[in-house]
């Protein structure tokens, strides 16, 4: 964030970008609070009345109403978040994002060990979000999910942006070949097609 001005998160938030993390477990979530607490931990503001206190019922009330859109299955807003799916994890760090009308949303390997119900949900809210003029930026090593999502997929390889290819003009061997281009032929780490959506 600091390239681009921003000197710290609340920057960037503030700006209007979003992130979803790789790893959800240490990175997007608090796994031993409820549902609730993760769904509206990136706008406490909205729920702070005089003296600093949260106002719980409020944030009980968001909380339940992204619980039915996102249809994460929970006993309710205040299950712990620990103790849900790993599907059911991801919609409630999606849920803290959409909540805040992102102009744009960063998304690290948005779908991983997530099941295909589950999936087809949050691909859904990423096509709502750029139908109404949101930028998406997704990192992902999973190239059907690139292709299926994405007007444009620029390709890094070795730690370099080596292409970009727009919609119509790919195919998975032009990605893979693009991808390995700077590795050699070997196998990178993790050679990451990023997409524009």
């Amino acid at each position: 964030y600091q390239g681009c001005g921003w000197r710290s998160p609340q920057q960037a938030i503030a700006a209007g970008l979003g992130l979803v993390t790789e790893d959800r477990k240490s990175q997007g979530l608090l796994l031993p609070q409820s549902v609730r607490v993760n769904t509206t931990l990136g706008d406490l503001r909205a729920f702070t009345a005089g003296l600093g206190w949260l106002r719980q019922r409020a944030e009980r009330s968001e909380a339940g109403r992204w619980v039915d859109t996102l249809r994460v299955r929970c006993t309710g807003p205040e299950q712990p978040v620990g103790t849900l799916s790993g599907g059911n994890q991801q919609k409630v760090v999606f849920a803290r994002w959409l909540r805040r009308d992102c102009k744009a949303l960063l998304l690290d390997e948005p779908t991983r060990g997530v099941d295909v119900g589950a999936r087809a949900d949050l691909y859904a809210q990423l096509d709502a979000m750029a139908a109404a003029g949101k930028a998406l930026l997704v990192v992902s090593s999973d190239l059907r999910e690139l292709m299926a999502l994405s007007d444009r997929i620029g390709v890094m390889s070795g730690g370099r942006l080596v292409a970009i290819f727009k919609r119509g003009e790919w195919t998975q061997q032009g990605l893979l070949e693009a991808a390995f281009s700077e590795t050699g032929g070997a196998a990178a780490s993790k050679p990451a097609p990023v997409a524009a959506h």
